[in-house]
Formats: C-alpha cells, structure tokens, sequence
C-alpha cells in the first residue's frame, strides 16, 4: 500500500468508529431500513442531499428524526402544501410596533436536517427557495444574506401514489439532489418486528452519541479518500456512457434524451467516497461506484417516447450502462 493511502488510511480508522454507535442507537427504534440508513449517512457525510420515493408508513420521517436525535442535531419536518410559501420557509422580516424598527424572522429551514414532506405538493416558487438554500447553503431575507447551519441536510420525499394536485419537479431541479432512493416495504419478518415493538406503548430513549462537529471532521477526512486515476476514469466512463452510449456499443442512443449530467460525476466520486468511509478503507473501488451508482444516476437519465413504449425506464437504462462499461 501507498505510503499516503496508509496515513489516510489511519486516519479513516481514527474516526469512523461512531457509524456503529449511530447505526446501534437508530437500531433502537428503526427495524430494518439498513438501504435508507447507509444512504442518509452517505448524504451527510458527502454534503449531499436525497429525494425519497416511497409509500407513507415505510418510516422515512421517523428515520431522520431519529437519526438527527442521535447527532445532537435540529430536525424541522415541513409539509409541503399547495398554499405554502416561500416566507412560510426560509423566513421574514418582521415589524416591531416597540420600537419601529424590522426584524429577521427566520423560517424553519434554519436547522441541521430538513424533512420537505411530499415536494411536490408545494408551487414552484416554494420549491425553488429550498433548492436554492441546498445549492447555496444560504438564504437571503430582505437584504441580508444568512448562513445555513452545519451540516445542513435536506431529504426531501415524493409519493409515488397520489398526483393529484402536485406541482412535480422539474429535471433540472432534482439534478440538485445527490440521491433519488426508492424505498419498499420491509420483510415479512421485519413487519412482525415493527408491529411487537410499535404495539406495545414503549418508548425509545436515544441519545446523542455524535456531535456536528464529528461530522465535519469525518467529512475532511472522506475528502482525503484515495481515488486511483483508473477508478476515475470509470465513473467518467460511466457518465460518458449514458451521453454518447454508441461509443461504449451500447445501442441505447434512442432510448435516452438527456444523459447525466457533470453533477452525476461529481456526485458518483463523493458518494463512493463517503461508502468507503462508513466501510473503514481509505480509498475507494469500483463496487463502492457500482453500489450507489443507481441511487445517483436514476434521476438524472430522461427516457425517450421509444423507451416508454417499450417500457424501459431509467433504471434499466443504468444497469445496461453499468454492465457495458469495462471495470478497471
């Protein structure tokens, strides 16, 4: 092993020792849902954010309520109606009848993890405030610009059911968010699990085993992670392969009408990154890019009419791509 890659390696092994004691205290009160827990930590340990899709009752706002009381972090749940607005959000200025004078009042963005409850119930003026304060890490209220607080997480969720009355987001939008994650039912054997603990009237004492702070540092640390130059090029590869799939021999060409975008790029590297930390290596492979590939590339590949006539969604597409491309 590379001299470097054996110093990031030590320090990888200095602190990743809390993703157990996270993952042992979420366990506490989440039966299963191990998919949705790697994800949410991969999120925050790369700066990223995730759209969720999946019916109601798979426990997706418990699971960030519980991973933030486990942080020591702020959680706001915000549902996203039809009449919300953009001040119901990031916040206000105030009159004061005291002394005459405006102040800030900030919105209920201003925490460390945002749950927007079905996105796409609120107008695009609403969803356009969030997916700035993601990009930007702040907001602007009146003249004044305020820092978000670290790390700032938002997992956003869709239904996949109702549509009535949705304001749906558009591509270029949910290009924003570094996973979209499709989350199902749980085992027979987990349901039986859930339904012993949640009949029963207990109650989950969880404590705050991390601080923000071990955050950040664990995300400077992930920044540091060993990428091989071939490893590299495989994720642009991949990338490549889903704009111009006939110089791959892939006879995708009409079946896709956008590809991934640089995002997609920048995101398979980060998040691969984050999947080798919670794994305790300082370096990554090409299965920690295979592993979250989907995850990453599902949302930002628009099908062709053609490919909805033969119904051959994205997913399809990715798992094609991935199997074409030569693995180093």
């Amino acid at each position: 092993m590379h001299e470097d890659i054996r110093e990031i390696q030590a320090e990888v092994e200095q602190n990743y020792g809390f993703v157990d004691r996270l993952k042992s205290e979420i366990g506490k009160v989440i039966v299963g849902q191990e998919y949705l827990i790697d994800r949410m930590l991969i999120g925050l340990l790369a700066d990223g954010h995730l759209l969720l899709e999946g019916v109601p009752g798979l426990a997706k706002t418990l699971s960030v309520s519980t991973l933030c009381r486990a942080i020591n972090a702020q959680f706001q749940r915000l549902q996203f109606t039809p009449d919300l607005l953009p001040a119901d959000l990031i916040g206000t200025m105030i009159y004061s009848q005291n002394d005459g004078n405006f102040r800030v009042r900030k919105g209920p963005i201003f925490a460390n993890m945002i749950l927007a409850d079905e996105i796409n119930r609120a107008p695009a003026k609403v969803q356009s405030a969030l997916l700035e304060a993601m990009q930007e890490r702040q907001v602007t209220i009146a003249d004044n610009t305020y820092p978000l607080p670290e790390p700032f997480l938002v997992m956003a969720t869709q239904n996949p059911i109702e549509q009535e009355g949705t304001y749906p987001l558009p591509e270029a939008q949910v290009d924003r968010f570094m996973f979209k994650l499709k989350i199902t039912y749980p085992s027979k054997a987990e349901e039986l699990q859930i339904m012993n603990r949640m009949t029963v009237g207990a109650t989950f004492d969880i404590q705050p085993v991390v601080s923000p702070e071990d955050i950040i540092k664990a995300r400077r640390v992930i920044n540091k992670i060993y990428v091989d130059d071939k490893v590299k090029e495989y994720i642009v590869n991949i990338v490549f392969a889903t704009r111009n799939p006939e110089s791959y021999d892939l006879p995708l060409a009409d079946l896709i009408d956008y590809g991934a975008s640089p995002r997609a790029s920048i995101y398979l590297a980060l998040a691969s990154k984050a999947h080798a930390f919670l794994k305790g290596r300082g370096y990554i492979t090409p299965d920690d890019v295979k592993t979250i590939g989907m995850d990453v590339l599902r949302h930002r590949i628009i099908v062709s009419y053609e490919a909805e006539a033969e119904e051959i969604d994205s997913e399809e597409i990715v798992s094609r791509v991935f199997n074409a491309v030569e693995v180093p």
